[in-house]
């Protein structure tokens, strides 16, 4: 069986990912696979992830969350969070995950005009 592939939309310079299916092990390296190799094709300054239909994560999809950012990072990609529930929240907090360099907001617009500031902030020359 084929996983299902998350939709990684470009707008500017930012991508944005919204998961809003569960994930399961296999759809989640996809995913990261996929994320990684838009942001080295399209030389993304920002990634947005919206968590915002995600109701539960458990400590893999946690720790492929932190990889996500750290990696992307890495690539010179700021990183939002947004949409996190409460549930999902707190399951990131026990089990110790830290998220150094990323922001979190409330919703994907909010998460658009953090990262849009970040941005323009930051004074980049565009790659």
């Amino acid at each position: 069986m084929e996983s299902l592939r998350i939709p990684i939309l470009k707008i500017g310079e930012v991508l944005i990912a919204s998961i809003q299916t569960t994930l399961h092990d296999s759809s989640a390296v996809q995913f990261k696979d996929d994320l990684l190799q838009r942001i080295f094709e399209t030389r993304a300054r920002g990634l947005i992830v919206d968590l915002t239909a995600v109701e539960v994560v458990d400590s893999f999809i946690a720790r492929l969350i932190s990889d996500i950012a750290s990696m992307a990072g890495l690539m010179g990609t700021r990183v939002v969070i947004t949409g996190l529930q409460p549930a999902v929240a707190i399951t990131l907090v026990e089990l110790g995950l830290e998220l150094p360099q990323v922001l979190t907001a409330l919703n994907l617009e909010k998460g658009l005009a953090a990262l849009q500031r970040q941005i323009e902030e930051s004074g980049d020359a565009s790659r």
